[in-house]
């Protein structure tokens, strides 16, 4: 037996546009993640798979994974609310998917021009 240590792989950055892609891609994600109950899960891999691949998709991908974990939290909280107020919190659910699509829709965007993310209501969960 050898005492060869196998380096590890060496990663290589993206081009501004592959990056400006995977991270329009990571915050679009939500959608194939809502099919099966966990939508926070394609940003959590991209993170996971992208974040050494350079800066922009670094930043978008962090900011993507905080944005859905923090919506999740405050789904949580609503039903709760909603539990509580014996379903007048339902009510709020309405203008919470609104919101929650605008946003979405706003940071792939921002993504896609090569704009820095525009999170708002996140928590900063995830650098």
């Amino acid at each position: 037996m050898s005492d060869v240590t196998p380096s590890p792989v060496p990663t290589t950055e993206l081009s501004g546009q592959d990056q400006r892609l995977w991270a329009t891609l990571i915050h679009v994600g939500w959608v194939v993640g809502s099919i099966i109950g966990l939508s926070f899960l394609p940003a959590l891999i991209g993170y996971i798979v992208l974040k050494d691949r350079g800066a922009f998709v670094r930043q978008h991908t962090a900011a993507a994974l905080n944005f859905q974990i923090s919506w999740f939290i405050w789904a949580i909280a609503l039903a709760i609310l909603s539990l509580i107020t014996w379903g007048l919190g339902l009510i709020l659910y309405i203008p919470f998917t609104v919101l929650y699509l605008i946003f979405t829709i706003m940071d792939a965007l921002h993504a896609n021009k090569g704009e820095a993310p525009g999170q708002t209501l996140s928590l900063p969960l995830v650098h």
